[in-house]
C-alpha cells in the first residue's frame, strides 16, 4: 500500500500566465510606492533630453551666420552654448539613470519578493499538476530576464522615449514642413512594429514555455536520480534532457533570427525620413520661408532620433521577451490565493469532508466521499495503491482545496487556518524532508518560539533524543544537504517531533512510518502514538498493525470510503478489510 496516490504532471499543464492589465497592475502599485523619486527622475531625463537639443540649433545658428557674414563672437557663442549643454546633458543624463535604475531595482524587489510568498502559498495540488520546472523558471529564468532588462535598458529606454518627444516638438517649433517630412518615416516603423510585435509575441512565450520544459526535465531526473539508475535508465532521461534543452535552443535560435531579420526596416524609415527632410528643405530655402541653417539643425534634429528610435525598436525585442517573463512571474503572484486572517480562538477538532470529490487534470481520484471525524478520535485509512488515500489526507490537511465539496475543521473551513502560525492542522507524509542548517532550527519551523527545553521533549518523545544526543553538537548540529546525512528513521522521528512541536489539534499521518524497516518499526509507531495521543488523528496506515491500534477503519477503493468499522467489525464482516488483513498476516 504505497503512499502515492496523486497523478503525475500532465503534460502541458501550466501555472497560469497574467493578463497585461493585471501586469500593469502590480508593477503600477509598486511603482506608486515610490511616486516622489519616479517624479523627479523623469524630471532630470527630461531635461538632459532638453539640453541635447541645443546642440543642433546651435549649429544651424553657426550656418547661418557664417554664410550671412556676422561676427566671429557669435560663432564662439555657439560653441561655447553647445559645450555648455553638452556637459549639463551627460550629468543630468547620469543621474536620472541611476535613479532609473534604483527605482527599477526597488520594483524587482518587491516583485521578486511577492513570487517568492505567492509560490510558497500556491496549493500543493496546483504546483503537482504543473511541475516544479515551470515555477522555478518563472523565480528563476524569467526573473532574471526582468532584472537584466531593469539593470541594462531601462534608463537608455526612458531617456530615448524622452528624446524622441521632445525633439518632435523641436522640429515643430523650427518649421511644421521640416517636421512633417521627418515624420514619413513614422509610418514605415508603424508598419514594421504592426507586423513584427505579435510575431515576436508568441515566440517568445513559446520560448519562456520551452525553458520550463528543459528546467522540468532536470529537476525531475536529478530528484529520481537514484531510481534512475537503479533501473538504468540514464540513457533515456539523458535523451529527454538532450531533447528538451535542444527544443529551447531551436526557438532561441529562431527568435534571434527573426529580430535580425526586423531590424533591416529601421535603416529604411531613416532613409525615408532624411531625404524627405532634404527633399523639403530645399523647397522651403527656396521659397525663403526657411533658411540653410534651420534646414540644418532640422536634419541635425533628425538626425538625433536614429540612435534613440534604434535603441526603442531594438529594445521592442528585449522588452517582448520581458513581458513574457512577467507575465508568467505575476502569474504566480495572482494564481496565489489571497491570505486569510485565520480564526483568532483554537478550533475543536472535529472534522468533517462533505460531498469531496478531486481530479488531477482529467482524471478524478477522488468521488463524493463524506468523512466525519470525532474530536480526539483516531481513523485509519487504508486501501490498496491508488485507491486515493494520500488525496484524502492532502485535503483533510488544507494543502489543497478540493474540486468539489467541503472540509471543515470545528466547523470552520479548513483553509481558512492557512495563515495560522501554529497550524491546527499538521501533516507529516511519508516524505519526511530535512532542512539544510541546524537541527533545532529545522525543528523551530513548527514553531519559532519553541525553546531548546521544549525541543529536547519532543525529540526524547518521538525516541529521538539518543542519537541527536550524540551528534558533534547536539541539535546544534548541521544536517541535511549541508552536513550531517539523516536515515529514513531519523528523518521520521524530526518530522514526528516538528509535528509534535506544532501542537496541532488534528495530526494526519499520510503513511509517516512506512520509511522504517521492520527493526525500526515499532519505534516509530510509537513515536506517531505518542504525537497522535489527545489530538484527533487520520493515520494512512502502511502497516495494518497499526490500522489494528485506531478507532474507526476507513477502506478506500476506487477513489471512494467501501467499508468503515472497528478492526473487529470488519474482520467479521469478511470484506475488502478482511482480505488485507488476511494478506498481510500471511
Amino acid at each position: 500500500m504505497s503512499g502515492t496516490d496523486g497523478a503525475q504532471p500532465a503534460p502541458g499543464v501550466r501555472l497560469p500566465l497574467a493578463t497585461g492589465r493585471e501586469v500593469r497592475r502590480v508593477i503600477g502599485t509598486y511603482v506608486r510606492d515610490r511616486r516622489g523619486p519616479a517624479v523627479a527622475t523623469v524630471a532630470l531625463a527630461a531635461l538632459a533630453s532638453a539640453a541635447g537639443l541645443v546642440a543642433p540649433w546651435a549649429v544651424g545658428r553657426i550656418v547661418d551666420t557664417v554664410l550671412t557674414g556676422g561676427e566671429p563672437g557669435a560663432v564662439v557663442a555657439s560653441a561655447v552654448l553647445v559645450g555648455a549643454a553638452g556637459l549639463l546633458g551627460a550629468v543630468l543624463t547620469a543621474v536620472s539613470a541611476a535613479l532609473v535604475v534604483r527605482i527599477g531595482q526597488h520594483v524587482l524587489a518587491r516583485l521578486r519578493e511577492q513570487t517568492v510568498s505567492s509560490a510558497l502559498r500556491l496549493p500543493a495540488g496546483e504546483l503537482e499538476e504543473s511541475g516544479r520546472g515551470d515555477l522555478l523558471s518563472r523565480v528563476g529564468d524569467d526573473v532574471g530576464v526582468v532584472a537584466d532588462v531593469v539593470t541594462r535598458l531601462l534608463a537608455p529606454l526612458v531617456g530615448a522615449l524622452l528624446t524622441v518627444a521632445l525633439t518632435v516638438a523641436g522640429l515643430v517649433a523650427l518649421d511644421p514642413w521640416l517636421a512633417v517630412a521627418g515624420l514619413t518615416a513614422l509610418p514605415v516603423y508603424a508598419l514594421s512594429l504592426r507586423w513584427y510585435l505579435p510575431r515576436a509575441g508568441r515566440r517568445y512565450a513559446a520560448e519562456r514555455a520551452a525553458f520550463a520544459d528543459r528546467a522540468e526535465a532536470l529537476v525531475s531526473t536529478l530528484d529520481g536520480l537514484r531510481t534512475v539508475r537503479a533501473y538504468g535508465a540514464e540513457t533515456a532521461h539523458a535523451e529527454r534532457i538532450t531533447a528538451s534543452s535542444a527544443r529551447a535552443r531551436d526557438i532561441s535560435r529562431d527568435v534571434l533570427w527573426f529580430g535580425t531579420a526586423w531590424g533591416k526596416w529601421m535603416n529604411i524609415a531613416e532613409l525615408v525620413g532624411l531625404a524627405s527632410i532634404v527633399a523639403v528643405g530645399f523647397a522651403v530655402v527656396a521659397a525663403g520661408t526657411a533658411t540653410v541653417g534651420e534646414v540644418t539643425a532640422a536634419a541635425l534634429y533628425f538626425h538625433r532620433m536614429f540612435n534613440p528610435i534604434g535603441m526603442i525598436m531594438m529594445s521592442f525585442d528585449e522588452l517582448q521577451s520581458a513581458v513574457a517573463s512577467l507575465s508568467r512571474i505575476v502569474g504566480v503572484v495572482t494564481a496565489a490565493p489571497e491570505p486569510t486572517p485565520a480564526p483568532a480562538q483554537r478550533p475543536t477538532g472535529e472534522v468533517l469532508a462533505r460531498g469531496v470529490s478531486h481530479r488531477y487534470a482529467s482524471a478524478e481520484v477522488l468521488h463524493d466521499v463524506t468523512v466525519a471525524l470525532a474530536a480526539g478520535e483516531r481513523v485509519a485509512l487504508v486501501g490498496p495503491s491508488g485507491a486515493g488515500k494520500s488525496t484524502l489526507a492532502v485535503l483533510l490537511a488544507g494543502l489543497a482545496a478540493p474540486s468539489a465539496g467541503e472540509v471543515t475543521v470545528g466547523g470552520t473551513p479548513v483553509e481558512r487556518f492557512g495563515s495560522a502560525s501554529p497550524k491546527p492542522v499538521v501533516l507529516v507524509s511519508q516524505e519526511a524532508h530535512v532542512f539544510a542548517g541546524p537541527l533545532a532550527d529545522d525543528l523551530r519551523l513548527a514553531r519559532p518560539d519553541a525553546t531548546d527545553d521544549e525541543i529536547e521533549r519532543a525529540l526524547k518523545t518521538t525516541g529521538a533524543d539518543a542519537w541527536v544526543a550524540a551528534l558533534p553538537q547536539g541539535a546544534r548540529t548541521v544536517v541535511g544537504e549541508l552536513g550531517h546525512s539523516l536515515t529514513p528513521e531519523q528523518a521520521a522521528q524530526v518530522a514526528l517531533a516538528r509535528a509534535l512541536l506544532a501542537d496541532p489539534v488534528v495530526v494526519v499521518l499520510d503513511e509517516a512510518t512506512a520509511e522504517s524497516g521492520s527493526r525500526s518499526a515499532t519505534r516509530l509507531e510509537d513515536a506517531a502514538d505518542a504525537v497522535l495521543d489527545g489530538r484527533t488523528g487520520l493515520v494512512v496506515a502502511h502497516r495494518l498493525r497499526q490500522a489494528s491500534r485506531a478507532d474507526r477503519i476507513l477502506v478506500m477503493a476506487d477513489g471512494r470510503v467501501v467499508e468503515a468499522g472497528s478492526h473487529e467489525e470488519l474482520l467479521a464482516a469478511g470484506g475488502h478489510y478482511a482480505e488485507l488483513w488476511a494478506a498481510w498476516q500471511v
